[in-house]
Order: structure tokens, then sequence, then C-alpha cells
């Protein structure tokens, strides 16, 4: 598949679409312009690459709806240089916009299918992890810790004590929490023992599993 002026404009539109839904962070909403989703799916989804809509990928996971990537972007508030624990890689469509944020990223995938499918797929369109890990993300990558940010792409039933350890004070652990639907929930590491807690609504994500492979 190509990436032609027609899907670039496609991308406008979804980016209005976000904008509309209460995205407003404008270097986000850029990335989502800027990044070829289509090339992220199975080619009988490239018409609908475009809309907020979330499509299987391999492994039995999803690549997530755009609002979903997006608003856990915004929620991030990255900032250049920061670095980035993401735990399930997936398609790579989050790391891609993690990486347009011009954070540095580590990112765990523990499908080995997908993690060797998108581990090559991600430098021949011009993006690149600072690591890419098959492993288990309840343990995090503690020989990398401390992390500015730390984002969770699936839904967990609990909240990994490992990745609330591996956070920075002063930085943002972003993770949907719960078994058939989630609630998106940040926690901002105040001290070494201290939290802030909010819940940011309902999202639904494919389980997090504990790495099997």
């Amino acid at each position: 598949m190509k990436d032609t002026n027609k899907h670039k404009g496609l991308r406008n539109i979804l980016a209005n679409v976000l904008q509309a839904k209460g995205i407003t962070d404008e270097k986000v909403l850029n990335a989502i312009r800027k990044i070829p989703r289509h090339l992220f799916i199975d080619s009988g989804f490239e018409q609908y690459a475009y809309q907020d809509k979330a499509f299987p990928i391999a492994a039995n996971q999803t690549i997530s709806h755009p609002y979903t990537v997006a608003f856990q972007s915004e929620m991030l508030e990255l900032q250049p240089k920061d670095k980035v624990l993401e735990i399930g890689t997936g398609s790579g469509y989050q790391t891609a916009v993690l990486l347009e944020l011009k954070a540095e990223v580590y990112t765990i995938e523990r499908q080995h299918k997908l993690f060797k499918k998108t581990s090559l797929f991600l430098p021949k369109i011009g993006y690149k992890p600072k690591r890419f890990i098959f492993g288990d993300g309840y343990k995090g990558l503690p020989e990398e810790a401390p992390f500015d940010k730390i984002i969770v792409t699936a839904g967990a039933p609990f909240v990994p004590k490992p990745l609330l350890a591996q956070l920075k004070v002063g930085g943002r652990l972003l993770i949907p929490v719960g078994e058939e639907t989630q609630i998106m929930t940040l926690f901002i590491r105040k001290s070494l023992k201290e939290f802030e807690k909010h819940e940011l609504g309902d999202f639904k994500f494919v389980p997090m599993l504990e790495e099997k492979n």
C-alpha cells in the first residue's frame, strides 16, 4: 500500500473529527494528520482506516480507536525527550504517535507474532523506538527505570505495582483498569510513596495478559 494525497486528506478529516470530540492538543492532532494509519491495518480494512474505529490485527489483538490513541497521548502531557514506557506495542500505531511527539519510547509486546511483525514494520516507515522488547508488560522494564511517562494500551484487571514503582516522581501513568470495560485511570507520582489518582471515563480494550509465549 502507498500513502496518497487521498489518504492525507482523510487524515485531516479524522483529525477534525477527533478535535470535535474534545482532543485539543495540536501536537497530537498533527501526529494523527501525519501517520499513515492505513499501513498499520489489514489491507481489507483500508477504506475504513480513517474512521474512528478499532480493527482486528494479528494474534487476536486490535488497533485502538484513533480517539483512544489521541486521548491517551494527550493525557500523558508529553514533553520532548520524555522517557516513555509503552505496555502493549500492538500494531505500533500508538508507538508512532509517541515518537511523533518526540518521546524516547521503550515498548513491550507479549505476543510473539505481533512483536516480530511490528518490530520489522515500524523502522521501515521511519519510526524507531529506543528499545523494542518481547516480554511481560506486568513486570515493566526495571533496568531502564525510572520513566517520565508510562502508557498501558490493554485492559488491566489491576494496576501492576512494578509499573507504579518504575515511574519518576512527577511522572504520569495512564492505564485502563477493569474486566469487561475499563476505566481510564491516571496516576501522577507526587513523592516516593504518594500517588494522585484520576478516573477519566470508560473505554474498551483487549485484555492485558501475562506473557505466555
